[in-house]
C-alpha cells in the first residue's frame, strides 16, 4: 500500500537510549518504579537557524531597516511553530544560484552556521524551488523549510475547526506535489501487477502524484459544499437582515483582542502570530441599539503563500461580502505602514458581489503602546480621518477608543432609509422587534397612548416587520 505524505515538514526523529543498567540491577529497578508523573511529556523543541535572504535583483531592494522587520517576523514565524531559534541571519545576495540560491562560499559558511548552533532545522524566509532545498538539505544535513512551508505548518497546527482542516490540507497538498523528491523517502521503487494498483511499472512517484491529484479533487468538492453552506447561511442573515462587520488585519495586529472587546466573547487571543484561523462571528449592539455581526478572520502576512489565499477563499467570501471592513492595524509597529499595504494587497485578490461598495475603516490599534508625543500625533490625525469615516485610533486592550469606533461603525453602516411608525399602546411586542432589527432615531408618545417611532430599516426588514404585525399603522 503507498505510504501517505508526511504530515510535518519538521518531524525530526530523536535517537532513543536504554535505560541504566540491566534487568535486575539498581538502574533498572529505578526505572520500573517511576510513576507517570516523573515522566516529562513535552515534546523536545527543535533547535532551529533563521535566515532571511536580502535580494538585490529586485530593482531598489530593500533597506536595512526592512530586512531587519523581515528577520524578526521570520523568527517570530518560527517560534510561533515551537522551534528554539539557536541563530539568525541577514544574507545579501547579489545573483541568485539556481541550484542553492546561495552562492557556493556562502553555502559552505552558513553550513559552519549551522553546526555551531547544532541545528536540527534551518528556516529560509523566502520561496525556495524543491531544486534548491534538497540541495539546501544535502549540504547542512539537516531539515530546510522555506517561508511557504513555515506558515503551512503554522497553519496545518492551529486550525481548530473541519472547515480549516480541510483548507489547510488542500494548501498543504498544493505546494507538496511538486515537491514529493524531497518529501517522500519511498519514491525510488516502482510498483507492478495487474493494473489495479497503478499499472505494471508505474513508478512510486507517479502512483503518490496520482493519490495526492485524486486527494486535491475530493478536498475542493468538499470545499465547494462549504461554500455553498455558507451562501446559504449568508441568504438567511440577508433575511434578517443585520449588516455585517469583517476584522481583517495583519497577523498579531490585535484582531481578536479588538474582537472580545467589541463582543464580549473571550476567543484566544495572543501575542503571537497567526494566534487565529478560523472564522469566528457574535453579534454585537451598536449605539441606539442596532444589532450587527462581527467577524474574525485569519491574518494576513507579506508574501502570503498563494496556495493558502486560494484555499482559504471560501472564508475569505466573508470579507468580500462585509458591508464594513475594519481593517485593524498596529499602529505601534514601526513597520505599520508596510504592512498595511501587504494587506491591501490581499483585499485585492478578494471578490466584491456586483452592485456593493467596498468600504473600509482603519482601526489604529495599540495606541497605549505609544511614546507620548507620538500618541499625541497619532490622535490628532486620527480625529482628522475619522470624520470621513477612514480612521480611528484606539487600545483594545485597554478600552480606549472603543466607544467612538462603534459610534463611527454605527454612522457608517447605518444607511438604511427611514421609516415613521405609528403603534397602539398594545404594540409593544412590535416595539420591541423594532429594537431588535433596526434602529430607533426617534420615539414620542401623543396623548392617546400611541407611540410614533423613527426607525431606520432595512427593506426587507421593513416587509418582515409588515408581514408580522400587520396591524401597525
Amino acid at each position: 500500500m503507498a505510504q501517505r505524505p508526511s504530515t510535518s515538514y519538521l518531524s525530526i526523529s530523536t535517537p532513543t537510549s536504554d535505560p541504566p543498567g540491566k534487568p535486575g540491577d539498581d538502574g533498572a529497578k529505578k526505572v520500573r518504579h517511576l510513576t507517570a508523573k516523573h515522566i516529562d511529556h513535552a515534546v523536545p523543541l527543535i533547535r532551529a537557524v533563521v535566515i532571511h535572504p536580502e535580494r538585490s535583483d529586485s530593482g531598489a531592494g530593500e533597506s536595512s531597516r526592512q530586512s531587519v522587520e523581515r528577520l524578526e517576523e521570520a523568527v517570530g514565524l518560527a517560534r510561533a511553530l515551537d522551534l528554539d531559534v539557536r541563530g539568525e541571519e541577514i544574507v545579501r545576495i547579489r545573483k541568485v544560484t539556481p541550484a542553492t540560491l546561495f552562492g557556493s562560499g556562502k553555502v559552505e559558511e552558513l553550513a559552519a552556521l549551522v553546526r555551531a548552533a547544532e541545528a536540527e532545522a534551518v528556516v529560509i524566509d523566502d520561496a525556495l524551488s524543491p531544486v534548491q532545498q534538497r540541495n539546501l538539505e544535502k549540504a547542512w544535513d539537516c531539515k530546510v523549510i522555506d517561508r511557504t512551508g513555515l506558515i503551512l505548518e503554522i497553519f496545518g497546527r492551529r486550525a481548530r475547526t473541519k472547515e480549516g482542516r480541510l483548507q489547510v490540507e488542500l494548501a498543504r497538498l498544493d505546494y507538496e506535489k511538486s515537491r514529493l523528491v524531497r518529501t517522500w523517502t519511498h519514491l525510488e521503487r516502482q510498483r507492478g501487477g495487474t493494473g489495479s494498483t497503478g499499472g505494471p511499472g508505474e513508478t512510486q512517484i507517479e502512483l503518490d502524484r496520482r493519490l495526492i491529484a485524486d486527494r486535491i479533487v475530493k478536498l475542493k468538492v468538499e470545499l465547494d459544499e462549504v461554500r455553498r453552506t455558507r451562501g446559504l447561511h449568508r441568504k438567511q442573515r440577508q433575511k434578517v437582515p443585520f449588516p455585517t462587520i469583517a476584522l481583517v488585519g495583519y497577523t498579531n495586529a490585535g484582531k481578536s483582542t479588538l474582537f472580545n472587546r467589541l463582543t464580549g466573547s473571550d476567543v484566544v487571543a495572543k501575542d503571537l502570530l497567526f494566534a487565529t484561523l478560523d472564522t469566528t462571528q457574535r453579534t454585537i449592539r451598536l449605539p441606539q441599539g442596532r444589532p450587527a455581526i462581527v467577524a474574525d478572520t485569519v491574518g494576513f502576512i507579506s508574501d502570503l503563500p498563494h496556495e493558502l489565499v486560494e484555499s482559504f477563499r471560501a472564508t475569505l467570501e466573508e470579507v468580500g461580502e462585509a458591508d464594513l471592513i475594519l481593517h485593524v492595524r498596529d499602529i505601534a509597529s514601526p513597520d505599520s505602514e508596510a504592512q498595511a499595504k501587504d494587506v491591501e494587497a490581499v483585499l485585492k485578490q478578494i471578490e466584491t458581489p456586483e452592485g456593493k461598495t467596498r468600504r473600509v475603516l482603519e482601526v489604529w490599534n495599540k495606541i497605549d503602546l505609544l511614546d507620548e508625543d507620538v500618541r499625541e500625533a497619532v490622535l490628532g490625525q486620527a480625529e482628522r480621518l475619522s470624520r470621513d469615516g477612514k480612521a480611528v485610533a484606539v487600545s483594545a486592550w485597554t478600552g480606549e477608543g472603543i466607544e467612538p469606533l462603534r459610534e463611527t461603525i454605527a454612522r457608517l453602516i447605518d444607511d438604511d432609509p427611514e421609516t415613521e411608525l405609528v403603534l397602539s399602546p398594545s404594540q409593544g411586542e412590535a416595539l420591541a422587534w423594532l429594537y431588535e432589527n433596526g434602529r430607533v432615531t426617534g420615539r414620542e408618545t401623543d396623548d392617546a397612548g400611541r407611540t410614533h417611532v423613527t426607525v431606520r430599516l432595512h427593506p426587507a426588514a421593513l416587509g418582515r416587520f409588515e408581514r408580522q404585525f400587520s396591524a401597525a399603522g
